[in-house]
């Protein structure tokens, strides 16, 4: 199966490459048609990298975003919440493994995560949902010098047409299918955009997040609903002053990843994008 996968992969990272300037150029306008939404049920499921996993530095990795969600689902009925996020996840390494920061994992399994969320929701049939998902930052983060303000555009470009391809062909079919039992979408998946930590030290990042986040409300059409994390944070403008009371960028850490009141905000952004 995994085999097929890379292959899948490859074919599909040559064939958009050849159409990086469409794809990731300015004009990029793409209205996502999301699923009917189902609403909470019994089990709750977190999948992606170390948002979804709830990281900060000071090593408080209890108030993240997925658990002040199940807080608000437990109103809704859901009974039960896991966490199979995996800090350091990208799209590759959340189908094929290897994620570099395995053992952090709050939920134990060995295999890909998106094979152990798909074995979750199928042992769980008909009881899951909703499903959030947040994937990405670590595909692109590589490719920004914070000490430069410099991008590497053309791997930026290649990156970018990798997670797309990732999302559409694999990541978001294989969890919707395995939400939907005898024809009947049993579920939500719901899947986040991204806020930009450096947009006050290099103001030249911000097109970049918003063309990431263009090609994640294209991805999940069809597939999910995507609810709007970076304007919750203060979108595009610059100064934001946000940025430094909701993530861990202004302390003596300069670490990129949100504090509990930014985590609170996320929260915020899924429960109003779904309505529960």
């Amino acid at each position: 199966m995994h085999t097929s996968r890379r292959l899948r992969r490859v074919f599909s990272t040559f064939a958009l490459a050849c159409l990086l300037s469409a794809l990731w150029g300015p004009t990029l306008s793409v209205h996502a048609a999301a699923p009917a939404l189902v609403g909470p049920k019994a089990n709750y499921l977190a999948i992606g990298d170390s948002l979804a996993f709830g990281y900060q530095p000071d090593l408080d990795w209890g108030d993240g975003y997925s658990t002040d969600f199940y807080h608000n689902l437990q109103s809704h009925g859901s009974q039960d919440y896991d966490n199979l996020a995996c800090p350091g996840e990208t799209s590759v390494t959340m189908i094929n493994g290897g994620c570099p920061y395995s053992y952090l994992r709050k939920y134990p399994y060995i295999e890909p995560q998106l094979d152990a969320a798909v074995e979750y929701i199928q042992g769980h049939s008909g009881q899951v949902s909703p499903v959030t998902l947040d994937i990405g930052a670590n595909d692109i983060l590589p490719d920004i010098n914070t000490s430069t303000c410099s991008i590497d555009t053309a791997k930026f470009a290649s990156d970018l047409a990798t997670l797309d391809a990732n999302l559409k062909q694999t990541i978001l079919p294989e969890l919707h299918n395995a939400l939907t039992v005898q024809g009947v979408l049993t579920g939500d998946l719901v899947l986040m955009n991204y806020y930009d930590p450096y947009q006050n030290i290099c103001t030249n990042t911000v097109p970049y997040i918003e063309t990431i986040n263009q090609h994640l409300a294209a991805d999940v059409n069809g597939y999910a609903t995507i609810v709007d994390v970076f304007t919750k944070f203060g979108g595009a403008a610059t100064p934001n002053p946000n940025i430094c009371n909701y993530t861990w960028i202004c302390s003596w850490y300069h670490d990129i990843h949100p504090k509990s009141q930014g985590y609170s905000v996320i929260t915020s952004a899924f429960e109003e994008g779904t309505g529960y």
